[in-house]
């Protein structure tokens, strides 16, 4: 199923507005580069929502019954979709506004009329800041991760399954489908989730997170290689060494031998 979900697309940008020529002329604008889904109103979008991947959302603050500060709000306020950009274009500009939607969370706010020219390049930007932030936790998982430059919603996020991936580390069961189950979250959910803000799989962000461990613990020189192994969770210490192989480019006594060396010279 991960395989699938790692499909190769142009990202799905939801556009929201109770106006079809709107509607028509964005998706005419923006269809060369972005694969477009459309709603009519805010009730359509949050189901369009629980259906399909959706990257970033543009979305009208105008509309009856469900505006688009409601919308963004309901979707910021939502584990899972709170991850996702949005982009609200309002003909209202006053700076109460304004402010009313970066407080409910809006990623940006566009007054109409607007250059098409400027809302493809508040597209393009939100989407390379969201990419920078997936190549950081390709490098870096997990460290510092209130240091980058991502949502306060995501933070709050990688910090909760970091700690609960760190309470279950030992278990060698733990895969995408438990940690799935002890997020309270569905699997796909969780997997869109995680895969949007570090763009690696759940059981790649497990699999990081017992390495890092137990790099911690072999440095501690406490504990013989084989323990360290299945503290973290490894079924074998075979596995674990080949695991730690590819993830470091060294096996755990090399890793070991490095931090010694390091050591004598820093003392010497």
């Amino acid at each position: 199923m991960e395989e699938m979900m790692d499909r190769n697309y142009k990202p799905e940008i939801l556009i929201v507005d109770d106006n079809m020529e709107i509607l028509d002329f964005l998706e005419d604008d923006l269809s060369d580069q972005f694969e477009i889904v459309r709603a009519t109103n805010g009730a359509e979008a949050l189901d369009i929502l629980n259906r399909v991947l959706i990257d970033l959302i543009v979305c009208d603050v105008m509309m009856p019954e469900m505006d688009g500060f409601e919308v963004c709000k309901t979707i910021k306020s939502n584990l899972k979709n709170s991850h996702i950009p949005v982009i609200l274009l309002t003909a209202k500009n006053s700076l109460n506004a304004k402010i009313e939607g970066l407080e409910i969370g809006a990623d940006a706010y566009i007054e109409k009329p607007f250059s098409p020219e400027y809302l493809r390049a508040q597209i393009h930007s939100l989407l390379l800041n969201r990419n920078k932030v997936k190549e950081f936790f390709i490098s870096s998982p997990f460290v510092h991760v209130n240091t980058t430059n991502i949502h306060k919603s995501d933070e709050a996020f990688l910090e909760r399954i970091y700690e609960v991936i760190q309470q279950h580390l030992a278990d060698p069961n733990l895969d995408v489908e438990k940690l799935a189950d002890l997020m309270n979250m569905s699997r796909p959910t969780l997997y869109r989730r995680i895969k949007c803000i570090s763009a690696v799989s759940p059981n790649e962000l497990i699999n990081m997170a017992r390495l890092k461990k137990a790099t911690e613990l072999l440095i501690q020189h406490n504990y013989k290689i084989f323990e360290v192994s299945y503290l973290v969770g490894f079924s074998s210490q075979t596995h674990f060494g080949r695991n730690f192989q590819k993830y470091y480019g060294m096996s755990p006594s090399e890793y070991i031998q490095q931090i010694n060396s390091r050591k004598n010279i820093i003392q010497s």
